[in-house]
């Protein structure tokens, strides 16, 4: 399913890398499918000790690892999803680029993007970064529909790693692309070239108080 859903583009997970480098810089979407979450810093360094020892992960991360807290109810056997919160992706930036090429992921998501070491990874394995707005989790929480399995049970929720079934999650926004282009980087580049227009105005009325 690749289709428009009102202004958004409907996309479904896993994604290939073809759709992955079709994607848009700034262009807006909702998802289906599967993914892998976490907002654990133990989480993440305890998936580079499997990588080191060439130990397969407790759970398949499928092509998609979001940075997503997962507060959830046990019941019957299982886990109800309660609600979703995203956190900042730049935490783990040390961390993610053994682990995008290590599984070839092509989807990322969180808030406050990736540094520049990680959009180079990405883009040899292409794939894009979709950015969650904080304060968004009433909504986003709608498109989480089920969790499937839980791993490293012996961290806090938020921590381990889940895995979960989207439907109409989103909207989400294609921050960085597979081709290596980054919204956050085009903001910086227009914040350091107007930084010494604004410096000149600042030193001109300080000037003219004088």
């Amino acid at each position: 399913m690749n289709e428009p859903v009102d202004d958004y583009r409907r996309v479904q997970l896993p994604l290939s890398r073809e759709t992955a480098r079709d994607l848009k810089l700034g262009e807006v979407v909702v998802l289906d499918g599967e993914i892998a979450a976490t907002i654990g810093l133990p989480t993440h360094k305890r998936i580079l000790e499997y990588i080191a020892a060439g130990e397969p992960l407790p759970l398949d991360l499928g092509g998609a690892l979001f940075h997503l807290s997962i507060c959830s109810e046990a019941r019957d056997g299982g886990f109800d999803p309660l609600y979703v919160n995203p956190t900042t992706s730049t935490r783990f930036n040390a961390m993610l680029p053994s682990i995008i090429r290590t599984f070839d992921l092509h989807a990322l998501s969180g808030k406050g993007g990736l540094g520049e070491d990680c959009v180079r990874a990405m883009r040899d394995t292409g794939c894009v970064y979709f950015s969650m707005v904080g304060g968004s989790s009433t909504l986003l929480s709608r498109g989480v529909k089920e969790i499937l399995i839980t791993a490293w049970d012996d961290l806090i929720m938020q921590f381990r790693l889940t895995r979960v079934r989207l439907e109409g999650f989103g909207p989400l926004t294609v921050a960085i692309d597979a081709h290596g282009n980054s919204l956050y980087e085009n903001l910086s580049q227009t914040a350091r070239e107007r930084m010494p227009d604004i410096l000149a105005r600042l030193n001109a009325g300080r000037a003219a108080v004088r």
